[in-house]
């Protein structure tokens, strides 16, 4: 079997966060006042103290990330009251379940178009614009994202229109604060093997990239391609070459195309082997999320013949 080591896992880590810091100095930024939408602040939810220290980091965040919120079950409840059920729900879920010190998520977005603040001081700290606080969100890169967990599941339909236009404003203005251009409003996807923010969400990031940019009044670059997101029961070529490289990575998987049993026993070893925070996403309750093949899985098992921004690139068109 593989053994992977330490210099191939910070090689594999690192790859989003050193084209986000590229990108940011080479790309536009905010340039339009944008209003500040009204968030709801913890104290107005009545959340549960943090159960330890909050960590301010002492910079930016490079990306703004797009999740979805399988828990509790979405409903036609578009009240405030609910945003705020939904904001208690989901700290309960993070704290009690997970074992995190409070909720993962900075922001959190109502069905009917409320946001709250999410863990402790994110509101506070986005007002200054310098720092930002660490949550719980995308495994492996933290320190380096602020992420936006929206109510529902949107792996089959769309978003209410109240969502998405919460969601535009909030995320154009977290953009204007920290000056991180449209191309780096990112889903949870392109960090761990997850569908979040689910498949429907995440085919409109483009959208909200455009939007957001008509906010901010500044051009939208193209964002680089991907990492594909591959499941079990998918077929054709992008699995095949993953079944090529697993292969000659130590695994005894079949090249047929077919995302089948073998091939899913094999990347989900390969993300144990390889010390892959697991994915906490509530989506999983939905659909067994193991052995997903995505954006952390990818770079382990590529050839080093050419760099991560390539082999994306060619993946994206296989």
């Amino acid at each position: 079997m593989v053994t992977v080591d330490r210099r191939t896992l910070l090689k594999a880590g690192v790859t989003a966060s050193a084209a986000g810091a590229l990108g940011m100095t080479t790309t536009g930024t905010a340039t339009a006042a944008v209003p500040a939408p009204t968030i709801h602040p913890t104290s107005e939810w009545g959340a549960r103290p943090a159960a330890g220290t909050i960590v301010v980091e002492n910079h930016k965040p490079t990306y703004i990330v797009v999740h979805h919120a399988v828990d509790p079950p979405m409903n036609n409840d578009f009240s405030l009251a609910r945003a705020f059920y939904v904001s208690r729900f989901i700290q309960n879920l993070h704290m009690d379940k997970n074992g995190w010190i409070d909720s993962g998520q900075q922001f959190t977005n109502s069905r009917g178009g409320y946001v709250t603040e999410g863990r402790h001081r994110s509101l506070e700290i986005l007002r200054g614009g310098t720092q930002h606080v660490q949550g719980a969100n995308v495994g492996g890169h933290n320190s380096e994202v602020i992420g936006i967990e929206n109510e529902g599941l949107y792996s089959t339909v769309d978003v209410p229109q109240a969502l998405w236009d919460s969601l535009v404003s909030l995320v154009a203005y977290i953009a204007h604060q920290y000056g991180i251009a449209p191309e780096f409003i990112k889903g949870h996807r392109d960090f761990n093997s997850t569908e979040c923010p689910g498949q429907v969400l995440y085919n409109r990031l483009p959208e909200l990239r455009t939007a957001v940019g008509r906010v901010l009044g500044v051009p939208v670059a193209r964002a680089e391609a991907e990492w594909p997101l591959l499941k079990p029961g998918d077929t054709g070529r992008k699995v095949q070459l993953a079944q090529q490289f697993l292969r000659a990575s130590g695994f005894g998987v079949p090249t047929d195309g077919v995302f089948g049993k073998s091939t899913k026993e094999a990347v989900a070893a390969l993300s144990v082997q390889a010390g892959l925070p697991r994915d906490t996403c509530t989506a999983a309750k939905v659909t067994d999320e193991t052995g997903f093949l995505g954006a952390d899985v990818w770079p382990l098992i590529v050839p080093a013949d050419r760099s991560a921004a390539a082999w994306r690139a060619d993946l994206s068109r296989a």
